[in-house]
């Protein structure tokens, strides 16, 4: 059986040592700050919202949270975000996503400084993870790459499947594995045969979401491989992820359960982002 990848104990860990770094900082005057940004009332960007402040207040990082209206204009929006990244005491901004329909996000998110951008989202941000030198880099990358370096998973010489090519999740992904000369394979809606490419991979990350779509069964895993659920959705009354848990882990060495996997991963990515951001701040003064 695979082993269980324990995400809330690795999560804890990193977040002590932001903590120590947190206290490093406010030593020295820079007291980091998180901005984040919600439009609307969506519950569950709400829920997130209070999740990242709760996690930012426990390892000393100050938060302040701004709410607007569904009905806010585009200009009000981008205003905001410039006010933001015009304050010197903030260090991060997060616009959670997704934004109501009438609002265009990628001008938003590309009106962010990327000095300040802890999402790692912003096109330049983009641009310096394709290039192997981005300081700030998308928590969920940066949160199953930790994983598989906290258990020895080697990357070099190896065949690395990834079934997601989003801008949050599979692209910055897959720069940073063929950075670690990884041989990437993304896969996607229109990928004809996604299994075949599965059991050929030693590394596989899945991040669907839709279990109606898409299921990765123990059929398409290679004897061995490393799998990372990084997908969350609602499966038969409850929380789960693109694996079907019990046969994937039966074939696989290590595997991230769902949830308690990689999510507390990606907040505690949020936070090295967030000192990260600080520490450059402090230097450009």
């Amino acid at each position: 059986m695979a082993t269980r990848v324990d995400g809330n104990a690795l999560a804890a860990s990193v977040r002590k040592k932001v903590a120590a770094a947190v206290a490093s900082l406010k030593s020295d005057g820079t007291h980091p700050c998180l901005a984040t940004v919600l439009v609307g009332d969506d519950p569950a960007s709400a829920t997130y919202v209070r999740n990242k402040h709760r996690a930012c207040s426990e390892a000393g990082i100050d938060a302040r949270d701004h709410r607007l209206g569904a009905d806010v204009s585009q200009r009000e929006l981008a205003g905001l975000v410039a006010e933001l990244n015009a304050d010197p005491s903030v260090h991060g901004i997060l616009v959670q996503m997704p934004l109501p329909g009438g609002l265009d996000s990628a001008r938003i998110i590309s009106g962010i400084s990327p000095a300040k951008d802890v999402d790692g989202l912003t096109p330049y941000s983009a641009g310096l993870v394709a290039m192997g030198g981005a300081p700030l880099v998308p928590c969920t990358p940066l949160g199953v790459m930790e994983i598989l370096d906290r258990h020895g998973v080697e990357l070099r010489g190896k065949s690395a499947v990834i079934i997601n090519r989003s801008r949050l999740v599979g692209l910055p992904l897959a720069h940073l594995m063929l950075a670690r000369d990884a041989t990437v394979t993304v896969c996607h809606s229109q990928t004809p045969d996604i299994g075949a490419a599965c059991r050929g991979a030693d590394v596989l990350v899945t991040a669907v979401g839709d279990r109606d779509r898409f299921t990765l069964d123990g059929g398409m895993v290679k004897e061995g491989a490393a799998v990372i659920d990084v997908a969350i959705t609602r499966h038969g009354g409850k929380l789960a992820g693109d694996a079907d848990y019990d046969s994937v882990a039966a074939r696989a060495s290590l595997i991230t359960p769902v949830p308690g996997g990689v999510g507390p991963m990606t907040v505690a990515m949020l936070l090295k982002n967030m000192v990260t951001a600080a520490s450059m701040s402090r230097i450009a003064r």
